[in-house]
């Protein structure tokens, strides 16, 4: 019988409390969180510096969920994660095709567009292909961004899942 996971906000600390009914057995955890920053510090964070709370964010849900669930649960729990943190973000960002001129409004969604510094892609599959990093960059390259982050959380440690895709970004 597949495990029953629920979500809520803890009332005393404000951290995500993840629930796992199976059967008879059940646990919870919450996901360690460093302090939100304040509000006036985002607006001038550099790309790293983006990517660093992301990557922070990405490893305490990777410790509390684990592998295997669908993309659009770890989707859901890195927004809500990193607007805790104080971190804008726009989700399923649209990006459009200028050629020669012309702008095309294709469907192109990139699925995170964070501090409006780069994008995470959010995957959770057996293995990152090529594809998949050309794929980040094109839309580095349509958005005029210069750092992505492709996350995969099928993975048994989170750093094997992590790529790192620079546009013009100096290392």
């Amino acid at each position: 019988m597949p495990a029953a996971i629920r979500f809520q906000e803890s009332r005393m600390s404000g951290n995500l409390l993840v629930r796992f009914d199976e059967g008879r057995v059940g646990r919870t955890a919450s996901v360690a969180l460093s302090p939100t920053l304040p509000s006036d510090y985002t607006g001038w964070m550099t790309e790293n510096a983006v990517a660093k709370e992301i990557v922070d964010v990405a490893y305490g849900m990777h410790t509390v969920l684990g592998p295997g669930l669908l993309e659009s649960v770890y989707e859901a729990v890195l927004a809500s994660e990193l607007q805790k943190r104080g971190l804008s973000l726009a989700r399923q960002q649209p990006i459009p095709v200028v050629y020669q001129g012309t702008r095309f409004e294709m469907g192109f969604r990139a699925d995170r567009g964070v501090e409006d510094k780069g994008i995470v892609e959010i995957k959770s599959i057996a293995e990152i292909a090529a594809r998949h990093k050309k794929q980040l960059l094109t839309y580095l390259r349509l958005a005029d961004k210069r750092l992505g982050l492709l996350i995969n959380f099928n993975v048994a440690m989170i750093k094997d899942g992590i790529t790192r895709i620079a546009n013009g970004l100096e290392e």
